[in-house]
């Protein structure tokens, strides 16, 4: 019986590069995200290209009271969930609209924390299963240029590491994917650099490789490691004068 991969915030460069890296291995794929009609395409094209079954479901991260019965009304429960919600924003204006920082903690930490905690409960009754997702870089040290995007991920990363801690006895794996500069639609107005800018299907293939081997943390490409190893312990006296 093949498995099931449930992909919530299904419209994202990364998260369709998954649905191909998993659907290629034989996973049904489930799509949930707002206005879901608009992944008909995908789906069709999922299900001709590698003959797998898919299904799609609505799925709005910031519509917590939506979760429980998004979970339970889905048309089959999944064996790995990945939550790929990921929002950006503007960093100048959420420091004045607190619509936007809202925006921001809702889609990167709240909503992740919200749905997760459900999937969570349901695997560790299961005692199987895996829970992807996906943090950034961004929430190891706070910057000026993007600060409240940065610390609603380290909230999450700090969110997925204890619910590795304390499913780890129920033989559930949680996967922390930390990538650094990624050219998606997401990233499109920014100039990054080349040699550090991976692209969406080359964090797919990480992503399924750390899932085969139960990896509990994903650095993509690897060299951000060591590059966030030296940015979080760079004296403070001189980091705040910098314009990172």
């Amino acid at each position: 019986m093949p498995k099931t991969l449930l992909i919530l915030g299904a419209k994202s460069d990364i998260a369709q590069a998954c649905a191909h890296e998993f659907a290629a291995e034989g996973f049904d794929i489930i799509l949930a995200a707002r206005n879901s009609a608009d992944l008909a395409a995908t789906s069709s094209d999922l299900e001709i290209r590698h003959q797998i079954k898919t299904y799609t479901s609505e799925f709005d991260a910031a519509d917590f009271a939506s979760h429980a019965a998004l979970y339970s009304n889905l048309a089959v429960k999944p064996d790995v969930v990945l939550y790929a919600v990921g929002y950006l924003g503007d960093q100048n204006r959420a420091q004045t609209d607190w619509m936007e920082t809202e925006k921001l903690i809702a889609a990167n930490y709240s909503g992740g924390v919200s749905i997760l905690s459900i999937v969570a409960n349901e695997f560790e009754k299961r005692k199987l299963g895996t829970i992807i997702g996906i943090s950034s870089v961004a929430g190891e040290r706070g910057r000026l240029s993007n600060y409240i995007y940065g610390s609603a991920k380290s909230g999450f990363t700090t969110f997925l590491a204890g619910l590795r801690h304390r499913l780890a006895k129920s033989n559930v794996t949680v996967i922390t994917v930390k990538p650094g500069f990624v050219a998606t639609k997401m990233t499109e107005r920014m100039t990054l650099p080349k040699l550090l800018t991976s692209n969406p299907a080359q964090i797919a293939q990480a992503i399924f490789k750390a899932y085969k081997v139960k990896r509990h943390t994903l650095y993509y490409f690897p060299v951000w490691r060591w590059i966030m190893l030296v940015i979080r312990n760079f004296p403070e006296a001189i980091f705040v004068k910098t314009k990172l």
